[in-house]
């Protein structure tokens, strides 16, 4: 007999799998979660999300201070960098939310369980000494660092965006291979505490999958800021020297560096959790598969296994992982969930933002779908003005027939919290004209996303 049971159990206590057991245990079932770290939270909240925003917070305000305040009639000496305080704050923000995830478990009445999972064949799961059953088991153990060829992520000064949050000093210079969201957020934080940062990036292009021109627009930022780029670069391995790091490179001269930062995405992770004992299948990449209802091959339909989150195919998104928790406990616990893919947003921390929502042109453009295109400059916002944040642009795409907005992308100040309006207008189905036509407070950066609805029938006000 079972040590425990419960109407839900959750495999990964990350931003999917609390907020599907917070939801779950609304519904009125019996919920257990599993995590094999002792803090709740995931990689978002303890290695992720939360550590390197506040990273990027603390450096963007040291950046400011000394470069930015002058112009506001601010004079600032002696201004000076103290890193270990700055780590502390960090971790101090990292406790706070961790441990707020764990009172929301004790509020929800969700039993906790810390230790490896892993599937029996007598369809329960093993956490440590306990053996657990559950009508339902929900697998959201999100995902791990991947590397390349000739890359050994346990050679010191090769490093990962968990120990790149932790540098105990600045480095001289960090080489960061790969230029998507990961790699410029850590590598504009590492600049703007003075080392020299290299990014080295496989494609001819940063940010893959953004929109391209906002993507070739915001490369002109980074790279004005101080970022270097080196585009088109195939690295073939990393070895450690005396002094730091050797970069090889195919068809170029090496880099030699003090450390390197390898983000070059993430992988689903499932090790250890023995799922061909459950019948639940992986694809060549890793991800569980599911079918409609977020179900996977394993077990039967009295005891279903599902999976969400970075575990399963799809962008590697704490809110799309949220959105999918909730989904999945709807159906478990009400026979129906819901998610429309199509509008979940993408943002990068960077300064300035870059946000987005839907379709990209290129995307629109490979699916032969005909489009109207509305773009405003931050340079002619009031607001951005006043606050010195004038760099970027929002951009509205829309059908050329229906006028329904197909995607919206801002490169500027505050595009993350913006391209919410964005999202929620998409998901109602709204016109380019339902956005213009709505009154946006003056003066805001939201004026902004106004005048580019307005562009996209060429009746901006202000250029």
């Amino acid at each position: 007999m079972p040590n425990h049971e419960h109407d839900v159990l959750v495999i990964g206590a990350g931003p999917g799998g609390y907020v599907c057991a917070i939801r779950a245990a609304q519904l009125g079932l019996n919920v257990g979660i599993v995590d094999k770290e002792k803090a709740l939270g995931g990689t978002c909240l303890r290695v992720g999300c939360i550590p390197s925003k506040a990273l990027l917070e603390s450096s963007h305000l040291f950046e400011q201070t000394r470069h930015d305040l002058a112009s506001h009639g601010i004079g600032v000496d002696g201004v000076k960098l103290d890193l270990a305080a700055m780590l502390k704050r960090k971790d101090g923000v990292v406790k706070q939310l961790t441990g707020g995830v764990a009172s929301l478990m004790r509020k929800n009445k969700i039993a906790v369980y810390h230790g490896a999972a892993s599937f029996n064949d007598d369809r329960s799961v093993r956490i440590g000494k306990d053996t657990v059953k559950a009508k339902h088991v929900v697998i959201a153990t999100g995902s791990e660092p991947a590397s390349l060829p000739g890359v050994d992520l346990t050679q010191d000064r090769i490093d990962t965006s968990t120990e790149a949050l932790d540098y105990d000093k600045v480095p001289d210079h960090l080489i960061v291979i790969g230029a998507g969201v990961i790699g410029l957020e850590l590598g504009s934080v590492w600049r703007r505490l003075g080392a020299k940062v290299t990014v080295l990036e496989y494609l001819d292009r940063i940010m893959p999958g953004l929109d391209a021109e906002m993507a070739k627009e915001a490369q002109k930022v980074f790279a004005k800021q101080g970022l270097e780029f080196k585009l088109g670069c195939k690295v073939t391995g990393v070895e450690q020297t005396k002094k730091g790091v050797k970069v090889a490179i195919e068809g170029q001269a090496p880099v030699e560096a003090d450390r390197v930062l390898v983000c070059v995405g993430r992988k689903p992770h499932t090790e250890g959790l023995s799922c061909e004992k459950a019948g639940v299948e992986l694809d060549e990449r890793g991800c569980v598969k599911i079918g409609d209802g977020f179900r996977t091959t394993g077990w039967s339909d009295e005891v279903g296994i599902y999976a969400i989150g970075d575990v399963v195919v799809g962008p590697m998104l704490a809110h799309k992982a949220e959105e999918e928790g909730v989904a999945v406990a709807e159906i478990i616990g009400t026979g129906h969930g819901h998610l429309d893919y199509d509008t979940i947003p993408n943002i990068v921390y960077t300064e300035p933002e870059v946000a987005s929502v839907g379709k990209t042109e290129e995307e629109l453009k490979g699916a032969g779908v005909k489009y109207r295109k509305g773009k405003f400059p931050f340079m002619a916002n009031g607001r951005a003005k006043a606050i010195d944040e004038t760099t970027g642009m929002v951009k509205v795409l829309a059908d050329a027939e229906t006028d329904r907005v197909l995607g919206v992308h801002i490169i500027g100040a505050s595009a993350g919290d913006l391209i919410a309006e964005c999202a929620t207008a998409m998901a109602f189905g709204a016109s380019s004209e339902d956005i213009a036509r709505a009154c946006h407070a003056h003066p805001t950066l939201a004026e902004a996303v106004k005048e580019a609805a307005l562009a996209v029938d060429g009746r901006a006000i202000h250029i």
